[in-house]
């Protein structure tokens, strides 16, 4: 949000002195914000006031003397990618600025249907609208950079080439869904703002957050790989109540089983006294493993998670009546970027079992499958149980 002693500085490229000023008075009339606007009538003099001024956002009619149509908006944007446009337009002009939209605009206004809440809205979410996109922008090449640093670390020299075009191959697709899903629902709230509800807005944003959010946890899947293969994944122990830990971990899966209806389980046997673990590489085995079984199982179906505590090891056992794991992919099934062949449009980035595997093998234990196609899995860990001294 913008503060209200924050001046919001706007550029309005229009030849119509009355439209001008109409404008210039609506701004006036809104209170909740301090606005700071220069007018210029020609395209060149909004070129030359965005090289040589710092601006928020520019209104922009699409009919100027020197310049009409989409070409004034390509323009602008060349030279000033960052400063989010609304473009102004007659009413029979409602096709191009849609089309103006498309290209770049952040909103478009029609002049006869203008008053001061709806200009100062549209400002308002222009400049919101550009934000998240720059910061996804700039999200985009943190990933980036970051992809390019865990290769190197990721990969033996003789193996690079091979490695580094299945990673970025992988990568791209897992990074689309999300991104397809930004553009869509950002889309939707451009071009179809005030047509949509209080609660459509909403659910939009909220999927805005959740694909960011599933590209933060690819980026942190990355990262923790690339500890692990470079040896820097360290076991830091500490006391933790284990059957607690494990209910807790199964309450916050709840919901996503809930959303495929199925029923999910947990049962405890032996003794459980108090002992030593890393609970954040416990949180990775445990969670990938429930998160697979309800990814892989079929509607209706049972997770089943025990935990046997006995004198010196604890046994996780996660079992679903999935779609199991045919035989030959079994043995490659912890390699980094590895995935059943029987996955099919399963959303997964094959880093799930890896980073598991890692974490088991950093706590001094073993991690064991037994599946079959169309029956179901079991994943077995075994880690060795340190007690409160």
């Amino acid at each position: 949000m913008m503060a209200a002693s924050y001046s919001v500085k706007i550029l309005l490229i229009e030849d119509n002195l009355a439209s001008a000023r109409l404008l210039q008075e609506y701004l006036k009339q809104a209170n909740s914000q301090n606005y700071s606007l220069v007018h210029v009538q020609r395209l060149r003099e909004g070129l030359h006031e965005i090289t040589h001024g710092n601006y928020d956002v520019i209104l922009l009619d699409l009919t100027l003397p020197d310049s009409a149509g989409l070409s004034s908006l390509s323009l602008l944007i060349s030279h000033a990618p960052s400063i989010p446009i609304v473009v102004l337009t007659n009413t029979n002009d409602q096709e191009l600025a849609i089309e103006a939209v498309r290209q770049g605009a952040q909103d478009y206004l029609v002049k006869r249907q203008v008053n001061v809440d709806v200009l100062v809205r549209a400002l308002h979410y222009a400049i919101e609208r550009k934000q998240v996109l720059e910061s996804l922008r700039s999200i985009n090449k943190t990933l980036e950079n970051r992809v390019e640093e865990r290769t190197a670390e990721l990969v033996k020299a003789q193996e690079i080439n091979d490695f580094k075009s299945e990673f970025v191959s992988m990568l791209s697709h897992d990074i689309r869904n999300p991104l397809n899903t930004i553009l869509l629902a950002a889309g939707l709230l451009q071009n179809s703002e005030e047509k949509l509800t209080k609660e459509k807005k909403t659910t939009h944003f909220q999927m805005i957050r959740s694909a960011i959010k599933n590209m933060a946890q690819l980026l942190d899947e990355v990262s923790f790989i690339g500890k692990a293969e470079a040896g820097k994944l360290q076991c830091q122990l500490a006391p933790l109540d284990l059957v607690a830990f494990c209910r807790q971990l199964v309450d916050e899966a709840q919901l996503n089983a809930l959303e495929k209806r199925l029923n999910l389980v947990f049962a405890s046997s032996g003794e459980s006294d108090v002992a030593v673990w890393d609970e954040n590489l416990l949180r990775h085995i445990l969670g990938n493993l429930l998160s697979n079984a309800i990814k892989y199982s079929l509607p209706g179906g049972t997770v089943r998670f025990e935990l046997i505590c006995q004198e010196k090891t604890a046994i996780f056992q996660i079992q679903d009546s999935g779609i199991g794991i045919p035989k030959k992919d079994q043995k490659r099934l912890f390699q980094t970027f590895q995935r059943a062949e029987n996955v099919g449009n399963i959303p997964g980035t094959g880093l799930g079992l890896a980073i598991a595997k890692k974490c088991v093998e950093a706590h001094g234990g073993e991690i064991l499958v037994d599946s079959e196609v169309g029956v179901g899995t079991t994943l077995t860990v075994i880690l060795p149980l340190l007690k409160v001294s």
